[in-house]
């Protein structure tokens, strides 16, 4: 089973993810792009205004090679961060006029988002939610800006819940789900989704 979470930033996927292979031996982790590449990695990576189209392009075609790596349901693997997030945060830099990123690139990343989901059986999106407030945690590493999460979160929310930049494939089309509430309660969500694939698949 191939499963992205996905979502802003500071509302607990990396929480999913580590929780998810904590239980379950068998799967493989991925780690987030930023982390790779940023952080152990060559690259400067910044955020909010100040992203650029390499900074932003590198993540996402990074995020898309590893989906790539897993070609079938048999594979079991969960991605912290899919492919969609860096059309998210690139919308968000668009919006804000200040570097090269804007509507056009944004636009011009989808076809390959679009093929990469193909490639996922569960797309596990992560909202900014009541029913779980999550507190921004200050890691010396993510953005701590409320209002740019919540700015990203409903850019997330137009995307995946209001068909922004149409991104999903006709054919192998994920199942798009929605984690809420407590870890352990995101847990049984995603346990739900798989065993309903897997019962498909029979």
């Amino acid at each position: 089973m191939r499963i992205a979470v996905s979502g802003s930033h500071s509302l607990g996927k990396s929480t999913v993810v580590n929780d998810w292979v904590a239980s379950r031996s068998d799967y493989i982790r991925e780690e987030e792009p930023y982390r790779v590449l940023g952080l152990q990695g060559p690259y400067e990576i910044l955020f909010r205004e100040a992203s650029t189209r390499l900074q932003n392009g590198i993540q996402l075609y990074y995020s898309i090679s590893r989906v790539h790596r897993y070609a079938t349901s048999d594979q079991k693997v969960i991605f912290d961060r899919a492919p969609v997030d860096f059309l998210a945060y690139s919308q968000y830099t668009a919006n804000q006029g200040a570097t090269d990123i804007d509507d056009e690139f944004v636009r011009s990343m989808v076809p390959a988002v679009r093929e990469a989901l193909d490639r996922l059986d569960i797309l596990a999106f992560v909202p900014q939610s009541d029913v779980w407030p999550v507190a921004m945690e200050d890691d010396g590493i993510r953005p701590v800006d409320q209002s740019y999460r919540a700015e990203v979160d409903a850019l997330f929310k137009q995307i995946y819940r209001e068909g922004l930049l149409d991104i999903f494939p006709s054919i192998n089309c994920p199942l798009l789900i929605e984690l809420v509430g407590s870890p352990d309660q995101r847990l049984q969500q995603l346990s739900e989704a798989v065993a309903l694939l897997e019962a498909r698949s029979r």
